[in-house]
């Protein structure tokens, strides 16, 4: 495992997807680096993130029967995982919402295979964690039960505002809330091992005091 997370990591950073610099997140924070999965934007690197996405998932353990993605860059992420979950001999269906309901066709918001036994919800990233809530929701309406939430990247920091940090993360937050593991690829420790192992002259380790510093001020204690 710990080499996946660590192949998926120098993956990320190779293809552009994790960049280092000065990026402004969703809560309004100045992020020495930004993890963008939407920039897996070629067959080749789509392809090769689904493998991740399903070994890890295989790895965790968890007994899932379907999965499902929220929209909309769940919707990728959970088909694509299939096609690599039934590459290794996984076959599951997979489902998927859209964000306005259809009044023709078919109808709903959802959309793929019936929702039905335990749902694993696919994502990039769990920020303020609301696509999960609605996710569960919706599984939950249709008689289903949420089983876990597999991401990419968990940021592994407090949810909340400077002046009222949390201390626990959004990742943490859901897990409690709904008494289901939330399983990343990869985690902030793993990129800070990733710069730390490179070469004291090299672009990446001139990274490694930003994101230590931004670690201790908004890392959780683990």
């Amino acid at each position: 495992m710990k080499n996946l997370r660590q192949e998926f990591i120098q993956f990320s950073v190779e293809a552009g997807v994790i960049r280092f610099g000065d990026f402004v997140t969703k809560a309004g924070r100045n992020s020495p680096y930004f993890f963008n999965a939407g920039l897996f934007s070629d067959g080749a690197n789509l392809g090769k993130l689904a493998d991740f996405y399903a070994q890890t998932l295989i790895d965790s353990g968890v007994e899932f029967d379907m999965l499902f993605g929220p929209a909309y860059k769940g919707i990728t992420l959970a088909s694509a995982t299939a096609v690599a979950l039934a590459a290794k001999g996984r076959n599951v269906p997979f489902a998927y919402n859209r964000k306005e309901a259809k009044d023709h066709g078919e109808g709903g918001t959802i959309v793929g295979a019936k929702l039905q036994g335990k749902v694993v919800i696919i994502d990039d990233v769990i920020s303020a964690g609301t696509s999960v809530r609605e996710s569960v929701d919706m599984i939950r309406a249709a008689g289903a039960t949420p089983c876990a939430v597999l991401i990419a990247l968990d940021r592994m920091e407090k949810s909340g505002k400077d002046d009222a940090l949390s201390a626990n993360s959004a990742v943490q937050e859901i897990s409690e809330t709904y008494a289901m593991p939330v399983v990343s690829i990869g985690n902030l420790n793993d990129l800070f091992d990733y710069l730390s192992a490179a070469g004291a002259d090299t672009e990446l380790s001139a990274h490694k005091t930003a994101v230590a510093a931004y670690r201790q001020r908004y890392g959780i204690n683990i």
